[in-house]
């Protein structure tokens, strides 16, 4: 497309997303489908380059356009269950390597650091370890095992990421209010201005508390009221809200944060 048709067309879609939020039929089914959807584990049917990745395809598109945009040098990832969402992350960086003629997941000509994805998980079950290292894009992957809220992990990924120009943080462990407003305080900082920290399951406090009976969490104690703690003492981030609008299916409501420039 020329840039005069590719912005006329971008132009539609931001006006369509706009009319989508507003329209109470489609907002409602898109709320009645999260709600009969969760329960059944639908997220749990998809997977990315072989490895299940725990997300709703809607989340997984949000992440591409997302990465894209912003071209992040280190991605930060707490929670990594079987790995998908690492392998997604990894294969976004490949691209914008090639893309930018880099050589794939390492240092390459001035750059001091190659790009790189950052697993935390308080257990990495060792099956999942092994696949996630024998995967082609292992080589982008660092797994750290511990619990993402230890200091002495904080600090370890705080120092993994220095030098870094862009850095983007998804937080999908603990899903409880305290464990992950201590993650916000943790790694949110370590975003770049122009990236993203995005806050996994803030849907839980939208849904049912009878549909968590063997969790911690629920309603009133979960990543969204973390997240919205967290943004009464943090102004330099705000809710995208745009995505969500665009979405209407995303296990992230008021969960993509990005980092807007001090003023």
């Amino acid at each position: 497309m020329g840039d005069s048709i590719l912005s006329a067309f971008q132009k539609e879609v931001e006006e369509r997303v706009v009319a989508q939020s507003r329209d109470e039929a489609c907002c409602a089914a898109s709320a009645a489908f999260m709600r009969v959807s969760t329960r059944p584990k639908y997220s749990y049917n998809f997977s990315w380059l072989g490895r299940p990745i725990i997300q709703y395809p809607q989340d997984i598109v949000a992440m591409q356009e997302v990465i894209w945009s912003v071209k992040p040098d280190v991605i930060v990832e707490t929670g990594i269950a079987h790995g998908g969402s690492l392998i997604l992350y990894a294969s976004m960086l490949a691209l914008l390597d090639v893309c930018e003629g880099r050589t794939m997941g390492r240092a390459n000509g001035s750059d001091r650091l190659g790009r790189r994805v950052i697993g935390i998980d308080i257990e990495i079950r060792p099956a999942n370890r092994a696949a996630v290292e024998a995967h082609p894009l292992s080589h982008y992957i660092d797994l750290v095992e511990g619990s993402s809220i230890d200091p002495s992990i904080v600090a370890l990924v705080r120092k993994r990421t220095e030098g870094h120009r862009r850095v983007m943080v998804c937080l999908d462990s603990n899903h409880t209010h305290d464990h992950v407003l201590a993650e916000l305080e943790a790694y949110a900082p370590l975003v770049t201005e122009g990236s993203y920290c995005v806050v996994f399951d803030t849907i839980v406090e939208d849904l049912p508390g009878e549909f968590f009976p063997d969790r911690p969490w629920g309603p009133g104690n979960s990543p969204k009221t973390a997240v919205h703690a967290y943004l009464q003492r943090h102004p330099e981030f705000v809710i995208d809200t745009g995505i969500q609008q665009k979405l209407l299916i995303t296990v992230s409501p008021d969960g993509y944060l990005k980092r807007m420039p001090v003023v």
